[in-house]
């Protein structure tokens, strides 16, 4: 992936890509400006979760997406303050305090460092289709379900605003798209709001917004054994949560703009994020799909400046233009939301036309990781279970695909068996009973020239069918192993047993 100053072969700096065009530019300013509009009342919910100050929130917020557009490994994504780590660390927080949670902060950053160092980058390549399928579908649903409660004991002028914010997005985009649909629905609702007298709720309803910068500072904790074993496991598990959301995010981002991005760079440049948000007193975070969504596929972001300027909006928003952001409807940023969900929602993906070509294995992994994510209301999880599920049904399809067929010949002296499929620990287990130990010849060959040892089990099935050979006092002979099975075996035969 290259980064925001590529080189050109005269090893002179090019011109970053976001200067591309005015209009690329004219892009990523505005994008940028929808999104911190859309991180503050998000920022400060998750504050609320995590029971912290709404200003620890929307620090998180700021600092997570000006740090992550420099060392990020995705474009144009938006990393920030998440719910799913504000579930995570919210216990601490409740139990030890701030200060433990911004030690936590520093210390899931420090993970993060390592296990993309390490190259946990590359277990995405086990995330079948299916899962990101269920994955997409799972998190439109869930970001309709966050705007639930918005739509909830309200106003009645909340519902037409809402109604009216869809309908800009809608139908504006048809006379232009030079400025944002989301942009110009979120200014005209509040301009309606404010001048008609409109008593809905705003964003200035969530929380006080920040009147100053943060400053940096280390976390107001003991530095002893006892305060890492009390943070070190709250540590783990925002890491994890925090790099899976990130990575599905990215994927997501690199099939819907038809890049590629560096994930291990990307799992990295998480970690110094939140090392960085920890420093600055926030409550960590990671990448933000709905507001992702916006920026990408919304607003048509593509370059780093949007992430940025995300990040830096949304202080100037606070700081300067605080009295004008709360007076900013909350039904404004709900439509906006409404729209981002259905737009995500993979709609071909649930089509009768679609559903009876699927393989029932492939729906069916859909299904449990919809059900788990909206159940647990955990991303993470129902990316882990699905993949699980995929695995279990692939292990149970290939199991019966090793096929044994023997040829006795003609004299009747020597049997030849010529296995074909994949040996692995599910598939070798029926093996051994595939062969007439009774009734066959003296001199027996085993052709493994169509296919492949991958696993112990399989050298121990190899092992056992020789073994009930001997027993009968018959010679068995193995001929066609590839190169890597031939070592494999050489390497482990006669050693599984016990004894051994």
């Amino acid at each position: 992936m290259s980064s925001p100053l590529s080189q050109t072969p005269g090893s002179r700096l090019s011109k970053p890509d976001w200067l591309a065009s005015p209009k690329v530019l004219r892009t990523e300013v505005l994008a940028g400006l929808v999104v911190a509009l859309a991180l503050i009342p998000e920022a400060i919910s998750f504050s609320i979760i995590a029971g912290v100050d709404p200003a620890i929130g929307l620090f998180a917020s700021f600092t997570m997406a000006v740090v992550i557009s420099v060392v990020g490994g995705r474009k144009a994504m938006i990393s920030a303050a998440t719910g799913a780590v504000a579930l995570v660390i919210a216990p601490l927080n409740r139990e030890h305090g701030l200060g433990y949670l911004v030690a936590a902060v520093i210390l899931a950053g420090v993970f993060q460092v390592v296990l993309g160092a390490l190259g946990v980058a590359k277990l995405m390549r086990f995330v079948p289709r299916s899962v990101m399928v269920g994955f997409v579908n799972a998190l439109a649903i869930m970001i309709f379900m966050a705007q639930v409660p918005e739509m909830h004991d309200v106003p009645w002028a909340v519902y037409p605003l809402i109604i009216g914010g869809l309908a800009l997005m809608v139908f504006f985009p048809k006379v232009t798209k030079v400025v944002p649909a989301p942009l110009v629905s979120i200014v005209v609702l509040t301009v309606i709001t404010v001048a008609a007298g409109i008593a809905v709720p705003t964003v200035g309803d969530k929380g006080d917004l920040p009147s100053s910068l943060p400053v940096p500072g280390l976390p107001d904790v003991p530095f002893t054994l006892d305060t890492l074993t009390t943070i070190a496991p709250y540590a783990l598990a925002m890491a994890l949560v925090g790099l899976m959301e990130s990575l599905m995010t990215a994927k997501l981002v690199d099939d819907i703009t038809d890049t590629r991005s560096d994930k291990t760079r990307e799992s990295i440049g998480q970690g110094i994020a939140n090392i960085v948000t920890g420093f600055f007193g926030g409550m960590g975070g990671c990448a933000m799909i709905g507001q992702t969504m916006i920026n990408v596929k919304v607003s048509g972001a593509r370059t780093r400046l949007s992430t940025f300027l995300a990040g830096s909006f949304l202080m100037v928003l606070c700081i300067a233009f605080g009295p004008v952001v709360s007076d900013i409807p909350m039904a404004a940023l709900v439509a906006v939301m409404v729209m981002v969900s259905v737009g995500t929602f993979d709609w071909h993906s649930i089509r009768p036309k679609t559903l009876k070509r699927m393989p029932l294995g492939e729906t069916t992994v859909m299904a449990v990781t919809v059900v788990v994510v909206v159940a647990t209301d955990n991303l993470a999880i129902g990316v882990v279970v699905g993949s699980l599920t995929a695995m279990t049904i692939f292990a149970k399809r290939v199991a019966h695909l090793a096929r044994v067929s023997g040829v006795v010949d003609p004299d009747g002296k020597q049997v030849v068996y010529s296995v074909t499929g994949e040996l692995f620990f599910a598939s070798s287990n029926d093996l051994v009973h595939q062969f007439d130990y009774k009734n066959d010849p003296d001199d027996v060959v085993i052709d493994l020239s169509g296919t492949h040892i991958w696993d112990a089990s399989s050298v121990a099935a190899l092992d056992a069918i020789e073994t009930k050979y001997a027993e009968r006092g018959k010679k068995v002979t193995v001929t066609g192993l590839n190169e890597p099975s031939a070592a494999m075996r050489e390497r482990l035969a006669g050693q599984l047993t016990a004894g051994h």
